[in-house]
């Protein structure tokens, strides 16, 4: 029998992308989509055993005080270790969004290029511009990566919201191997659509335009760019223009990356 999808998305503390977040994976056919604050979480750490894909979403969790993502992560690295330790060992999927990815990158969870959860060989930090940025960006999708919430995508449109964006790595080891293992799922791409570091086409400066990261498994994926903002036609900023030529599509693209993940869910889980 096919799994009904159980999401569970932790909130509190800063984080504010919940109710769109919960919205896309309803829509996306999900069985139960569960919202827990972090402390019913610590308390019922059960709940995470429970769930088929973890959700962190976007926001900023403890202010961003320290760095973005550090303090919810070190919080969650010292309050339930050894549940995520088996969600992740036990095939559990996780999705981060932008400060969700921060605190997937403080963790440790991601790239872990050597499978070893909870040892962070790289970072997420400020935007080369200096600046908070807030626009809309072009993102090209890895062909050969693992990650299961990309399949069949090419390119998205989503926006983007981040002070704290531009990836950096241990050392050119760890970058070297995350792209030996397609594990560089989502670049920024420029008007020409090749991966760019110019901006606003990358608003952070991220080194080879990456915007996005998945597991050696492709199980957890965190990406910058918010698909939950885009999961209806009407959120595209030209939305009332393509509506007029009769051009408007069904859906927005960002729902691709939910309906991904609750398809792999029903098929393997």
């Amino acid at each position: 029998m096919a799994a009904r999808p159980h999401i569970l998305i932790i909130t509190g503390y800063g984080l504010n992308c919940q109710e769109e977040s919960a919205a896309a994976f309803r829509m996306a056919g999900a069985g139960t989509v569960e919202l827990i604050h972090l402390n019913d979480l610590i308390t019922a750490p059960e709940k995470l055993g429970q769930a088929h894909l973890l959700m962190l979403i976007g926001g900023f969790s403890y202010g961003d005080h320290i760095a973005a993502g550090r303090a919810f992560a070190a919080r969650l690295k010292h309050t339930l270790s050894q549940p995520f330790s088996s969600f992740v060992r036990e095939g559990g999927l996780i999705l981060g969004v932008c400060n969700g990815f921060q605190i997937l990158m403080k963790l440790g969870l991601l790239p872990a290029t050597e499978g070893v959860i909870f040892s962070q060989t790289a970072t997420i930090t400020e935007n080369i511009c200096g600046h908070f940025y807030d626009g809309w960006v072009s993102l090209k999708v890895n062909p050969d990566s693992p990650c299961i919430y990309t399949r069949g995508i090419d390119r998205l449109y989503l926006p983007a919201r981040h002070g704290e964006g531009r990836i950096l790595f241990r050392d050119e080891a760890v970058f070297q191997e995350i792209k030996k293992n397609g594990q560089d799922v989502l670049h920024y791409t420029g008007p020409d659509g090749n991966p760019t570091e110019e901006f606003p086409y990358n608003p952070n400066g991220t080194a080879g335009g990456l915007a996005g990261l998945c597991d050696t498994t492709g199980r957890i994926f965190g990406l910058m760019p918010h698909p939950e903002a885009h999961i209806l036609p009407w959120t595209h900023p030209l939305a009332l223009t393509r509506a007029r030529i009769g051009e408007i599509p069904g859906k927005g693209e960002g729902l691709a990356i939910f309906i991904n993940a609750v398809d792999f869910i029903r098929r393997h889980l």
